[in-house]
Formats: C-alpha cells, structure tokens, sequence
C-alpha cells in the first residue's frame, strides 16, 4: 500500500543560535516513530500517514522546547493524496 503522504520537517531549535544536539534528539524521535525516513544535510523526510506524519511534527516542537531550545522554527513541506504519493525510492532511486 502506497502511503498517503510524504513530509519533510527542517528544525531550527534556537538557544543562543542553533542546537545541532537538540536536532539529533529529533531524528532520533523520527527513527522512533516506525515511519520510514531520510535524513538529509536540511532536512529529514518522512512517508507514511498523513496523521501519523503531523503528529511527528507536533512532537517534534515540542521536543525541542522541552530540551532546552527557546524557540524553534520548523520548515514543513507536504505532499498528499488520497491515493497515494511517489515514495522517497521512487523520487531519487534514479540517482542512487
């Protein structure tokens, strides 16, 4: 079954600049969650859920306050269908 959706979540935890240790605790909350991912230089893309998905993203903010960031910006890019989106294999496989 093709999955619904396919989001890519970018993290700026701020405290006194960025936090890469705060971002680390994030993917590890992405690996975690049993979606399939990618993480990338910018950002980590997740497909599965579009629920499922936005719920990480929830976390995700939440996560970053409670380790200790101030603010936190997110960049969020979202691809749905209700029947189904191009899976991360089928967007890059042809450049592995």
């Amino acid at each position: 079954m093709k999955p619904n959706a396919s989001v890519s979540l970018q993290v700026l935890p701020q405290k006194s600049g960025i936090d890469i240790g705060i971002i680390d605790e994030v993917i590890k909350l992405i690996q975690n969650s049993n979606v399939k991912y990618v993480v990338g230089p910018f950002e980590t893309t997740m497909e599965g859920d579009l629920d499922t998905l936005l719920d990480i993203v929830k976390k995700a903010q939440k996560l970053c306050i409670e380790k200790g960031a101030e603010s936190v910006l997110s960049f969020v890019k979202i691809a749905y269908s209700k029947d189904g989106v191009l899976t991360i294999e089928e967007k890059t496989s042809k450049y592995n």
